[in-house]
């Protein structure tokens, strides 16, 4: 296969992935998803942004990803559309200025549990910005490709403890949040599966390269 062959199945191939992605990550479907999640959260309790932040990346991190920047205009939309309300600013016995809690509403429990019964998505997503450059490792150094893969399989090391042990506090919760952090823990457990048989095929196909040269 040429190289340019090659590239262009690459290409093809992480386009696929990544068109889905850019659609369902777009600036309305990334609210929509961060809307709905946060309206969720807010069934629990009421909370502020940081805290919502934090049970965002904690327990559903292997679906998608937030930054804090995201979560306040988030909040002031949803408030403004009647859907959570803002109380009184609290202290909590938390260093720096007061936080302001905020609650789901009736009209937004009333919208919640609209999309609950939603037809779900029809494609599945495969979004990880360390897929895109592993596409094109092979126009690199094999040595420094190799160096990317063990840190990237430090980091889910890292992830799937921090996983195992937040599954341990959700066994009180119900089943469907249950199944949701052991799909978190399953898809870790298979990235790094494939991160360490990639790591062995890369090493095997380098040796060959300097054997045939």
């Amino acid at each position: 296969m040429t190289s340019v062959k090659a590239f262009n199945i690459y290409f093809i191939y992480i386009k696929n992935i990544y068109k889905t992605s850019l659609y369902c990550f777009g600036a309305r479907e990334s609210f929509m998803s961060l809307k709905y999640s946060i309206l969720g959260l807010l069934h629990y309790e009421d909370m502020h942004g940081y805290r919502i932040k934090e049970h965002i990346e904690k327990n559903f991190g292997h679906m998608w990803s937030v930054n804090f920047g995201q979560i306040y205009p988030n909040l002031k939309k949803l408030e403004q559309e009647g859907l959570v309300s803002m109380g009184a600013a609290v202290q909590n016995g938390q260093k720096g200025p007061p936080k302001k809690n905020y609650a789901v509403t009736e009209k937004g429990r009333k919208e919640f549990h609209s999309w609950l019964e939603q037809s779900p998505e029809k494609s599945m997503l495969l979004r990880d910005p360390f897929l895109m450059r592993f596409v094109f490792f092979g126009f690199g150094d094999p040595k420094t490709a190799i160096g990317l893969v063990d840190e990237q399989i430090s980091a889910y090391e890292e992830q799937l403890h921090k996983r195992e042990q937040n599954k341990k506090r959700w066994q009180s919760k119900d089943v469907f949040v249950n199944q949701v952090a052991e799909l978190g823990i399953e898809m870790n457990r298979m990235f790094l599966a494939w991160l360490k048989s990639s790591k062995e095929k890369i090493q095997a196909a380098a040796t060959a390269k300097i054997k045939a040269d």
